[in-house]
């Protein structure tokens, strides 16, 4: 996928990609449903991320947007996160995502705004997450949750793309092994890891790569 693709050219791109692929879904058995948001955007501001000082200035590189999660929270503090929660009764998994992308960096979008999803992947602490890609064009200013979140990032496309990435290890005597992406100086796990990995291979290179299989660190159990 052409990096300097303008607006709605990089929209109809990404759909394309993700209605040729068909995501897969999951029987939910104990786990509880979440749903998570995948903004695609284009141009926008961006917290520093280490290694990656052009972060904090305006960019038109063609980027997802990440968090930080608050340090408060009980679970999960402190680590990378896409903006999403548990979906509701009666809501799908769209509905939700959208809702969690207002509530925590206040970025309203319409339903029109989705445009697909990635593979369901159950995580270790018990949800069933449902991956919703999204166009949040021109994000601009966005208003973190001080009760959710601690900082808003851009993470572009490029840097998924990198030669390291994924990074793969085993850990705890587990079949599959454990997956990372590596972004600056530092590295995001699985099951955020999983999304980006799966958006990088389906969306920016047209691969059709399953995740669900790969593993979590241990500090992500809880």
């Amino acid at each position: 996928m052409r990096m300097d693709a303008g607006g709605d050219a990089l929209r109809a791109r990404v759909h394309e990609r993700l209605a040729a692929f068909p995501a897969r879904a999951l029987p939910a058995a104990r786990q509880r449903r979440a749903a998570v948001a995948l903004p695609v955007t284009q141009a926008g501001f961006g917290a520093g991320v280490p290694g990656l000082a052009s972060h904090a200035r305006w960019s038109d590189a063609p980027a997802l947007l990440l968090t930080r999660r608050a340090e408060g929270l009980r679970s999960h503090a402190g680590q990378w996160a896409l903006p999403g929660g548990r979906i509701d009764a009666g809501e799908t998994p769209e509905q939700a995502a959208l809702r969690e992308l207002a509530k925590e960096v206040g970025l309203v979008l319409a339903a029109d705004a989705v445009l697909g999803r990635l593979d369901d992947y159950a995580t270790r602490s018990g949800y069933l997450v449902t991956p919703v890609v999204v166009w949040a064009g021109p994000a601009g200013e966005l208003r973190a949750n001080e009760a959710e979140v601690a900082s808003i990032h851009r993470i572009p496309f490029a840097e998924l793309l990198r030669e390291d990435a994924p990074m793969l290890e085993h850990e705890h005597e587990a079949e599959h092994p454990v997956l990372r992406m590596p972004v600056g100086r530092s590295w995001i796990a699985a099951p955020t890891a999983a999304f980006l990995y799966q958006f990088r291979e389906r969306v920016l290179l047209g691969r059709d790569t399953r995740v669900a299989h790969f593993e979590q660190p241990a500090f992500a159990w809880r």
